[in-house]
């Protein structure tokens, strides 16, 4: 079983290397400036992961004058075009983008030259064109819009107070042209599933402001594949290009589980997470497994002195109802971290304490997991050495023999990876394979997937819909 959104899971096909995570708390923003191009014909592409408000596309003269891409507070995509303090353009999409699991499409199609009014501004979501619009103010014939203004700057994650939040990828800007939606993606033969194609022979047609942001050079993250006009990259670095993208979707946390405490804070593309308060909150990936071995890491970012407490480990997919779940729920596996030390810190299965963990946990510590589901043994390591289990020390490639392993409860059908804490003291960040954080080393699966800080033990892998393709 998998647990995810809306993704071709298919390792054929056009493959999308890179996407580009965004943090607002960073402040993060791409922009240029832009050419006399034209201000009635153009069109967008893009693929993003997100369930947060923010601008994505902006071209801004002042408050009363702007053309922006973005979402709003209830999640739905709008496109408004302001000219001298009125909306001469607004479409507000009905349908809400909650699920921070999926990677989606959007396709937005403007040429103000058509006669009939639902033809100057089209919006399609994963192939297919919306017709419903909880605001649909269209454009007068001939109008000129910002979104391809002489003089203007460009930005993509709009301004301050307003930045995105997540990933992007494959972004696409052709000015005055409109080309068809099938020329970005299309519909899986197999499963049905709308996916990208490759958009670089499309360069011809950008236009004076046009671009193709494939994000794949890591020192140069605003370079336009198109060879047009590169973006100024600024409060974005090298960590933040990811390999979660629309043909590989990566794990992350969910911030629309909510267990126990409410409050709790995420950041890098929902892989940092952050109690509030003092009461046990937790939540868990977006993506599982039911059979197949799989490897990640979580570091401790902070593991203060008074309420630091914090556990990490597994779960089955009926989920948890309280905060410190390894020691309370019956279908899970996990250890304590806790800021008094080895002494609080212990390994647990199915709700009851194993034994102590035998080591001290604090911040900068890598927590490694190595799942296997095949055999329903568990192995938990600290930067990069197994921790000793009945004696013996984990070996994750020991089998049915379980060398040093926790058991993985029968009810754990499918696992969801797991994290719980008790306030701001305590805090950490996931990585599934595309860190937010430097890695000194850098290790891959068998399968070339990941950028972990230790060794992925041999047969496991990186938990991303490619590897569930193949192993799940």
């Amino acid at each position: 079983m998998i647990i995810l959104g809306t993704n071709s899971i298919k390792a054929t096909g056009f493959d999308v290397a890179n996407s580009l995570r965004f943090n607002k708390g960073d402040d993060p923003e791409l922009s240029r400036s832009t050419g006399d191009g034209n201000e009635r014909i153009g069109m967008f592409s893009f693929w993003t992961k997100t369930d947060d408000e923010g601008v994505i596309y902006e071209i801004t003269t002042d408050s009363n004058n702007f053309f922006d891409i973005s979402v709003d507070g209830s999640r739905q995509l709008q496109v408004r075009n302001k000219l001298s303090g009125s909306y001469n353009m607004e479409l507000l999409l009905t349908r809400q983008f909650r699920d921070p699991s999926a990677w989606t499409h959007f396709f937005i199609a403007i040429d103000t030259t058509q006669g009939t009014n639902t033809n100057r501004a089209k919006l399609y979501v994963n192939g297919v064109q919306e017709t419903s619009f909880s605001t649909a103010t269209y454009p007068d014939q001939n109008a000129d819009l910002f979104m391809n203004a002489n003089s203007k700057t460009a930005k993509i994650s709009g301004t301050s107070g307003v930045r995105f939040n997540g990933y992007l990828a494959e972004f696409v800007l052709i000015d005055g042209t409109v080309k068809a939606v099938t020329d970005f993606g299309e519909f899986d033969s197999d499963s049905g599933i709308w996916k990208p194609i490759n958009v670089s022979g499309l360069s011809g047609d950008k236009g004076v402001n046009g671009f193709y942001l494939d994000f794949e050079d890591s020192s140069a993250l605003g370079n336009c594949a198109f060879g047009g006009t590169d973006f100024t990259v600024s409060n974005l670095a090298a960590i933040d290009q990811s390999t979660d993208t629309c043909t590989n979707n990566g794990a992350t946390v969910s911030p629309l589980v909510v267990i126990g405490n409410t409050g709790q804070t995420y950041a890098d593309g929902n892989l940092t997470f952050n109690p509030s308060g003092n009461n046990w909150t937790a939540t868990h990936s977006t993506i599982g497994a039911s059979n197949g071995k799989w490897y990640a890491e979580f570091k401790v970012v902070t593991l203060a002195s008074s309420s630091g407490y914090g556990n990490v480990g597994i779960i089955g997919t009926e989920g948890i109802t309280v905060g410190n779940f390894v020691s309370t729920d019956d279908n899970s596996v996990g250890v304590t971290l806790d800021h008094r030390g080895s002494g609080q810190t212990n390994l647990y299965s199915a709700g009851s304490s194993v034994q102590a963990a035998g080591v001290a946990f604090a911040a900068g510590a890598i927590v490694g997991m190595a799942v296997d589901m095949d055999n329903k043994k568990f192995y938990f390591s600290q930067n990069g050495t197994y921790l000793t289990v009945s004696s013996a020390v984990g070996d994750p490639t020991s089998g049915s023999t379980g060398t040093g392993a926790l058991t993985i409860p029968a009810g754990i059908e499918t696992f969801l990876f797991a994290v719980g804490g008790y306030s701001t003291s305590f805090k950490g960040t996931w990585n599934f394979g595309s860190p937010p954080y430097a890695i000194s080393s850098g290790n891959q699966d068998g399968n070339g997937f990941g950028n972990f800080e230790y060794a992925v033990p041999s047969g496991y892998f990186a938990l991303n819909t490619k590897n569930l393709a193949e192993h799940g």
